[in-house]
């Protein structure tokens, strides 16, 4: 398995004030490092924010409603593509509580959609980091996927 670089940008704004998401999410980032070097960045919820806090030369992956849904081995596979297709690194991105403009969209090579729901914004960093674990589990030849 190579080792990829994950970026997770956040446009947000104000403070968690619900600390258990704050506990989970470094949990999964934890254990993400395990098998990749994670980086998450809290950006203001405007696009410029967002694109100037995209790494150079990454596979940005956006969170939209409207995107296609995978499922977990489905993302494990596109990860390890990415990889094996010279990704080195997988920028996913969440939007603020508006989403985001359409220089996002446009900017991203994926767009990824959870559910047609709407989650909180701290919630959906939680869901996505739980998610890439999997994924990397999965590709690793784990049993936490099972």
């Amino acid at each position: 398995m190579i080792m990829l670089n994950i970026e997770l940008i956040c446009a947000c704004t104000g403070k968690n004030k619900e600390s258990y998401y704050t506990e989970a999410a470094s949990e999964y980032a934890k254990r993400i490092g395990a098998y990749a070097k994670l980086r998450i960045t809290e950006t203001a919820e405007t696009d410029a924010a967002i694109l100037a806090a995209i790494p150079p030369h990454s596979y940005k992956i956006a969170l939209c409603i409207e995107g296609k849904q995978l499922s977990s081995p489905e993302l494990a596979e596109k990860l390890d593509r990415l990889a094996t297709d010279g990704h080195s690194t997988v920028c996913f991105i969440i939007g603020g509580s508006d989403g985001f403009g359409r220089a996002v969209e446009d900017a991203c090579d994926f767009r990824l959609s959870f559910s047609k729901m709407t989650f909180p914004h701290r919630l959906m960093r939680v869901i996505l980091l739980e998610q890439i674990y999997r994924a990397l589990n999965i590709n690793g030849g784990g049993k936490y996927h099972k």
